[in-house]
C-alpha cells in the first residue's frame, strides 16, 4: 500500500449510498441468497465497528461488523468485506479487517465470525469452527465458517445456532 494514500475511518450515515453500490458491483444480485446476507438484512450494522477505506475522497473499501448471538453467547458478524476490484490486493482489506478487530476488541467484544476463505482470512487470526459446533440458519459450507477469538478462550464453550442480536 505504499503507493497509496490510503485512510480508513468509521462509516456514517451518508457511506451507506456508496457503500451498497460498491457492495452491489462486487457481489452482484447472488448475495442475496446468501446466508449471511440473511442474517444482516434485519438491522443495520454496527456503525463503530464498521469501517471505509478510501484513496482521496474515492471510496474503495468497506467492512461492516453486525451484532449477533452463537447460542447466548455475544457475537460479531464480520462482512461483507469489499474492495473495489482495481485496488485489490494492495492491503486493503486486510487494512479493514484489522481496524474493525482491533476497534471491536477496545469496545469489549470477544469473538468475530464470518464465512470466507479461510486462507485469505487465517492472516487476521481467523480458524475454521469445528463442524456442527456453531450452526448458521441456512446453507453454508462448514469449512468456510470461521471466528476470530479477540480474547484467548473466548471460543471455549462457545455453541449453538448464529442469529442476528439486533438488542446489542
Amino acid at each position: 500500500m505504499s503507493d497509496l494514500s490510503l485512510t480508513i475511518h468509521p462509516e456514517t450515515p451518508d457511506d451507506a449510498d456508496a457503500i451498497e453500490r460498491l457492495v452491489e458491483r462486487t457481489f452482484g444480485p447472488g448475495r442475496y441468497a446468501k446466508t449471511a446476507y440473511r442474517l444482516r438484512e434485519g438491522g443495520p450494522p454496527a456503525r463503530a465497528l464498521s469501517f471505509t477505506a478510501r484513496i482521496g475522497t474515492l471510496l474503495v473499501g468497506s467492512v461492516r461488523l453486525t451484532p449477533i448471538r452463537i447460542g447466548e453467547t455475544p457475537a460479531l458478524l464480520l462482512g461483507p468485506l469489499t474492495v473495489e476490484p482495481p485496488f485489490r490486493e494492495r492491503g486493503i482489506g486486510h487494512a479493514l479487517i484489522a481496524r474493525a478487530l482491533a476497534e471491536a476488541k477496545t469496545r469489549g467484544h470477544r469473538l468475530v465470525v464470518l464465512v470466507g476463505d479461510e486462507p485469505y482470512y487465517e492472516k487476521a487470526g481467523f480458524k475454521r469452527i469445528p463442524k456442527g459446533r456453531a450452526v448458521m440458519p441456512g446453507p453454508v459450507d462448514p469449512a468456510r465458517l470461521l471466528v476470530c477469538e479477540l480474547v484467548g478462550g473466548a471460543f471455549d464453550g462457545v455453541s449453538g445456532p448464529i442469529r442476528p442480536d439486533w438488542s446489542a
